[in-house]
């Protein structure tokens, strides 16, 4: 009869192979395919990663003072609210754009009277309205 360690599990000898790819002796490698890798080995399972910061907390990071949305992005210091209701009923003096930081919008809605109340109007509902608007640094408004 054969040596055990060169029968495979199905019981049939095998063959010595010409195979490059096989690990030769004193050589580190991972085991064959089908064969289950110890845990603690490297390459067992998913790679570790950090897990991510919690939604709203303080991290610790200059970038981010009031941490991060589900997406990774930073919060901004500023409320999505605030701004919605600012733009609503100043709007035609461009408040709720100033309060985020965009002057260059701000000053337009100021000379133009929020565009006859519509554009402030409009401003006003989307900032409320939309998912995800930023401020000027490009941090996304609180809720």
């Amino acid at each position: 009869m054969s040596d055990p360690s060169q029968q495979n599990p199905y019981g049939q000898p095998q063959q010595p192979q010409n195979n490059p790819y096989a690990q030769q002796p004193g050589q580190p490698g991972q085991p064959a395919y089908g064969y289950p890798q110890q845990p603690g080995q490297p390459g067992y399972g998913y790679p570790q990663q950090a897990p991510p910061p919690a939604a709203g907390g303080y991290t610790g990071d200059p970038n981010a003072p009031y941490g991060y949305d589900p997406y990774g992005r930073p919060y901004s210091d500023k409320s999505k609210v605030v701004a919605g209701v600012l733009s609503l009923f100043l709007g035609y003096l461009g408040i709720g754009r100033f309060y985020t930081g965009h002057t260059g919008m701000a000053v337009a809605q100021l000379l133009t009277c929020g565009g006859c109340g519509v554009w402030s109007l409009i401003d006003g509902i989307m900032l409320l309205t939309q998912d995800s608007p930023t401020d000027v640094q490009g941090r996304v408004l609180r809720s």
